[in-house]
Formats: structure tokens, C-alpha cells, sequence
């Protein structure tokens, strides 16, 4: 395992790489817990998210662009959930299910709100004015999500992925231009880290909201499992 200096990292990748691809930087931020391949190191803006259930989450987005290629990771705390839609429970009407339900409901549907995160985002990613040519499953270092491909109106190409580990969603985009090689490289980049900034891998699939499998060491950074942006496979 390799360990991420606290301030984010970023380094050259190996000439190996797609000819594409070569002079991205890794990028690590240890506060939100990821690492992730951008063109350039990405700008950093604080945002509010709206959950399904009308939480106002904090989140992070990384953007980068690349000539008219556009790329972005935004990270959502889905931890502050469970207290904003408690507390707002508190002033429900008596008898509303929403606020008063049993152990898989009430409390404002936080449990929902954080079940449903990754759901909800790719339902956004559904409604936009854009042809979806590839809905799939995917795992990133067995972290499992969701895999987009959207052609835009201007006949641009949209990669999305999403995830969600710890509790937090992440959500990756990369657009480019009509004609451009697709940002595949930009969508299997994501990787974990722990509080420590060290690099996490699992044995078997992880799955937000039960318990962790047991953590499995890594050879190296971007070391891909099963390759494939096109079928739906992740690492």
C-alpha cells in the first residue's frame, strides 16, 4: 500500500499509459477520501446538494477541463443526512409516516435518503436532455456504482460514474467533444483512501451501508482487474 501525503498529491503517469492520456496527474484529496486521474490539477469549490428527500448535503466538486473536454468529480457527505432529516422529523405533524414510521421509515426517510443515493443521482443523470447509450454496473477496487454514457445534443459524449463508499457519493463526469476519444480513462481512474491517506482495495465486493469485507493489498496505482468501460466493468 502507498501512503498519500495529507496535502492532495499529484504526479505524472507512466509513459505506458494511452497515448491519450499521457501528462494526467493522480490526484488525491485525503478529505474526501479519493484518488482520481485529471487532465490538469482540478479547481476545488464548496456546494450544497439536494438529496431526494430534500437534505442539503455539503459537498465538494473537483473540475478540470481539457481544451472542450470537461472533466469533474463531486463528492457528497451523505453522513449529515441522518442528522438534518431528524431533526426537521421533529417538526412533522403527529401521525406522519414520513417522520413516525417504524424502523425502515421515519426520521424524515433518512435511511431512504442514504439507500437510494446512488439511485437518485444516476435518476438526474436520466432526466437530462440526452440519449443514454449505456446503463450499467460497474466496481472500482470492488467498490460497486453505477455506469453512465450519454449523447448530448451537440453530439457530444458523457462518461459518468457513481459511487458510494463510507457514506459518501461520488460522482465522476467526463465530457468531450463529437469525434473525441471517449473519456474511458477518466471514468475507471477512481480509487479509496482511508483516514490514514493509505490506498484501499477489497477482497470481495463492498456494498455502502453493511459491513466491510476484509481489505486487500494493492501492486500499484491503477492497476485494473477487469478493463472495460464499454461493458460495464470497473477494477
Amino acid at each position: 500500500m502507498r501512503l498519500i501525503p495529507v496535502v492532495a498529491a499529484a504526479f505524472l503517469l507512466s509513459v505506458s499509459t494511452p497515448a491519450s492520456a499521457q501528462e494526467w496527474i493522480e490526484f488525491a484529496s485525503r478529505e474526501d477520501r479519493f484518488t482520481c486521474n485529471f487532465p490538469t490539477q482540478p479547481a476545488i469549490r464548496q456546494t450544497i446538494y439536494l438529496s431526494e428527500y430534500a437534505a442539503d448535503l455539503p459537498a465538494r466538486v473537483y473540475s478540470a477541463t481539457q481544451g472542450q473536454s470537461r472533466y469533474s468529480v463531486t463528492v457528497v457527505d451523505y453522513n449529515q443526512s441522518q442528522r438534518i432529516l431528524t431533526e426537521r422529523a421533529k417538526s412533522c405533524p403527529p401521525g406522519i409516516e414520513r417522520c413516525a414510521g417504524g424502523t425502515a421509515t421515519g426520521e424524515g426517510y433518512w435511511k431512504q435518503d442514504v439507500l437510494g443515493a446512488k439511485l437518485y443521482a444516476t435518476f438526474k443523470f436520466l432526466q437530462r436532455d440526452a440519449k443514454l447509450t449505456h446503463l450499467g454496473y460497474s466496481t472500482m477496487d470492488r467498490v460497486e456504482g453505477h455506469l453512465l454514457q450519454l449523447t448530448n445534443p451537440d453530439k457530444s459524449r458523457t462518461f459518468a460514474g457513481i459511487y458510494m463508499h463510507e457514506n459518501r457519493l461520488y460522482i465522476m463526469e467526463g465530457t468531450v467533444p463529437a469525434g473525441y476519444p471517449e473519456p474511458a480513462f477518466f471514468q475507471q481512474s477512481l480509487g479509496w483512501l482511508d483516514e490514514n491517506g493509505i490506498t484501499v482495495r477489497y477482497e470481495s465486493v463492498y456494498i455502502n451501508g453493511v459491513p466491510a469485507p476484509p481489505r486487500a493489498g494493492r501492486t500499484g496505482a491503477g492497476q485494473i482487474d477487469a478493463p472495460g468501460a464499454n461493458t460495464g466493468q470497473g477494477r
